[in-house]
């Protein structure tokens, strides 16, 4: 099979999710073209069933802004002539899956059907889709998909309750590569970071305000007042000269540390005692599977679809949003020498929940079915 996949080609969850997934279908078989503006950054092999093709985004003077939709849309077309893809598979509503219901209408018209699936991560449903001056768009564009894919059941549900959607939605959670994130051997690596045996509490994130990074180091201080910690964060974006701003006035910058993007964050996970996620809304966490992976636990709020992911009480806790001083409560008590092996090891069973081998069969049937329901429509 010929995939289109259209994503973002950054470190966010939508743009991991695509590539992992182009990357594991590409490995089974099937020739993977990715279509964006940039090559994703989890895209670090070569493979001979895997293509990229760069969208050009153009600027002239007539135009305030550049039009990505537009030269997406137009490369969407010519990938899918001349490579003669058989469906495109759009990861985030907006532009992506408008871009592609405009190629697939020019290519009709030259005699050309592509069904394309659209799969739903988060924000652009629970934030940039509820934005009236998008919503129109977001709401046409997953009705006018051939398929919807959400990454949880609270997606699914806040996706109906907020548009007047009237397509199926079929929930396919993400899923974690437990080849590559696994515990890894590197106590070399702790040593450096935690020269005295402190306990390393790890942030990952591209630090939007939805993330909350300053209950982030909140927490952290609190934790670090009752037992010798650390704590790395990860990640990069527009909440991060705040958050630094803030430990510099906690007097912090000795136990805390910003590395920027990594690509290689297993081997940060793997040194790693706990993970926190005190974000406002996820629409599943994948950054805290890839720690569960990892046999870290997690600190997490209990919004989204959290609850379908980090179990209460076992790999971790949840704790409403804002509530700082409990999540710094369930953090002593998982860093409890008694009580982290335990955490540990539940962690790590509910990763293998949703490992590629139980999750990629999902999106080959939902692509066999498109496929299969496209071509009774011609």
């Amino acid at each position: 099979m010929k995939i289109g996949i259209i994503c973002y080609p950054t470190f966010g969850g939508s743009g991991v999710v695509a590539t992992e997934l182009g990357k594991a279908l590409a490995q089974k078989g099937h020739k993977i073209h990715f279509i964006t503006y940039d090559q994703p950054n989890r895209l670090d092999y070569f493979s001979e069933n895997i293509f990229y093709h760069k969208v050009e985004i153009r600027s002239y003077p007539l135009f305030k802004y550049p039009s990505y939709e537009l030269s997406l849309a137009s490369k969407i077309v010519h990938v899918v002539k001349y490579e003669k893809l058989d469906i495109l598979h759009v990861h985030y509503a907006i532009p992506h899956a408008s871009a592609a219901f405009m190629a697939r209408q020019i290519l009709a018209s030259q005699g050309i059907y592509i069904p394309f699936v659209t799969t739903l991560h988060g924000t652009d449903i629970t934030l940039v889709g509820k934005d009236e001056s998008y919503e129109p768009v977001v709401t046409f564009s997953i009705n006018e998909s051939d398929a919807v894919t959400s990454v949880s059941e609270s997606l699914k549900k806040e996706t109906y309750e907020y548009f007047n959607v009237s397509k199926p939605i079929e929930v396919i959670p993400n899923f974690i590569d437990l080849t590559r994130f696994k515990k890894q051997k590197k106590d070399h690596f702790k040593r450096a970071i935690c020269p005295n045996g402190e306990m390393l509490l790890v942030h990952t994130s591209n630090f939007r305000k939805v993330k909350r990074i300053e209950d982030v180091i909140m927490i952290f201080d609190k934790v670090r007042r009752e037992i010798p910690a650390k704590l790395l964060c990860v990640g990069d974006g527009p909440e991060r000269q705040r958050a630094e701003t803030t430990c510099q006035e906690l007097k912090l910058t000795e136990c805390v540390r910003f590395l920027g993007e990594i690509g290689e964050i297993e081997e940060i996970l793997s040194v790693s005692d706990l993970f926190l996620m005190p974000s406002e809304k996820e629409s599943f966490g994948l950054a805290a599977l890839e720690a569960m992976a990892c046999e870290v636990p997690v600190i997490s709020t209990n919004t989204g679809g959290l609850p379908e992911l980090n179990i209460h009480g076992e790999t971790g806790f949840m704790s409403e949003v804002g509530d700082v001083e409990d999540m710094f409560r369930n953090a002593l008590y998982i860093l409890k020498e008694d009580n982290l092996p335990r955490f540990k090891e539940k962690a790590l069973l509910r990763a293998k929940e949703f490992t590629l081998d139980k999750i990629l069969p999902k999106y080959e049937a939902v692509y066999q079915k498109t496929l299969l329901e496209s071509q009774i429509k011609c």
